[in-house]
């Protein structure tokens, strides 16, 4: 459960000490989602989803739900597909007010709480605490000379893309700011990455509670994420 093939000693020492200290987070954080769902969208906790991890090997990530079930990914893909090709900034899908999300899972998701389950795939080596962001696998189409880089090291929970801006970049500067990671990565930058991820966090959740355009939404809802 512990191994981590191809991670320098330093980094998954650091990984399990913060996974592990998180624990208790992730136990709180269930409860208050699956109250949510009681409330708001029944149906399964987690939402799951095959990402691309370190070398290009597929993983499962695990998330709160915080969209209704049974959703469909093709809207996501259209949209980032449009973002990249267009080089604007990386606005979330839901940005505005979206039918798939039900009420309070904008909140769960601009505070990062809907991540934590990810402190799971830390602990099983799949994922590091810091890292680039777990791309899908049709994203590795995309500039695919930068994401084979990319994928040379374990993907993050948070990095250095996510304490740059994070949607207010654009695609490419995205992939800049992970190879950047990936070229210097070292305790020292993954703890002040750590350091600056609750900043980061409070400024989307400022963000989020923002009054927004109104955002067309497919029928019916269902799931999506860019994060």
């Amino acid at each position: 459960m512990f191994g981590a093939a191809g991670m320098p000693r330093w980094k998954r020492t650091l990984d399990l000490a913060v996974a592990l200290l998180a624990l208790p987070a992730l136990a709180t954080a269930a409860a208050l989602v699956a109250g949510l769902h009681a409330c708001f969208s029944p149906g399964p906790l987690l939402f799951r989803q095959t990402r691309i991890g370190r070398l290009g090997r597929p993983f499962t990530l695990r998330k709160f739900r915080t969209m209704h079930p049974d959703a469909d990914e093709t809207a996501h893909r259209r949209h980032l597909e449009r973002l990249a090709a267009a080089g604007g900034p990386l606005q979330k899908l839901d940005a505005g007010t979206d039918a798939r999300v039900f009420p309070g899972g904008r909140l769960l998701r601009a505070s990062g709480i809907d991540e934590l389950p990810q402190f799971l795939n830390v602990l099983s080596g799949e994922m590091s605490v810091v890292g680039p962001r777990p791309s899908l696998s049709y994203e590795l189409g995309l500039h695919p000379r930068a994401q084979r880089a990319r994928v040379t090291v374990h993907p993050g929970l948070t990095g250095l893309w996510q304490v740059c801006g994070k949607n207010r970049t654009t695609f490419r500067t995205m992939l800049a700011l992970d190879l950047r990671y990936a070229r210097r990565r070292s305790p020292g930058l993954d703890l002040a990455i750590i350091a600056l991820t609750p900043v980061a966090l409070l400024r989307e959740v400022a963000n989020s509670r923002r009054p927004r355009p109104a955002a067309t939404s497919p029928s019916p809802p269902r799931h999506a994420s860019l994060s």
